[in-house]
């Protein structure tokens, strides 16, 4: 008896609500880490959060701050780290990382393309290169 009261009262005060947890989880994850819907998805699903509480969190996260702008950040942030001019390869494994976070390819390619620093191995990359993830051997 003592433990269904306890759930109940937890219930109560908001501690035990799917739905928050997974909006508050998504936001923290997108805004400090500049994680991607795909990214966003894999980490709820992994907490066991339910697939309809999943779809309305990542839609109420990129309704207040674009997908676009989280790219841009996350990009901006890498390309910090690294030497310019990219080999193919750097440029691969940058465009590779971005995936891993959570971006879409198309989105990626768009994003790179529209960096001038990196036009020159940007303009021959395709989203079906990244998706297909090419080794760094092969390039």
């Amino acid at each position: 008896m003592q433990v269904s009261e306890a759930i109940a009262r937890l219930r109560e005060l908001g501690y035990l609500d799917d739905r928050k947890f997974a909006e508050q989880y998504a936001f923290s994850l997108a805004q400090n880490r500049s994680f991607g819907p795909h990214r966003l998805r894999r980490e709820l699903k992994a907490k066991l959060v339910n697939n309809q509480e999943i779809e309305s969190a990542v839609a109420r996260v990129y309704q207040e701050t674009p997908v676009r702008s989280l790219l841009e950040q996350a990009l901006a942030k890498k390309l910090r780290t690294l030497r310019l001019p990219l080999t193919r390869a750097r440029f691969h494994s940058l465009c590779q990382g971005l995936m891993r976070r959570g971006f879409n390819a198309d989105d990626i390619i768009k994003a790179v393309r529209a960096r001038p620093e990196l036009q020159p191995v940007a303009e021959d990359l395709e989203p079906v290169d990244l998706e297909a993830g090419e080794t760094n051997s092969e390039l």
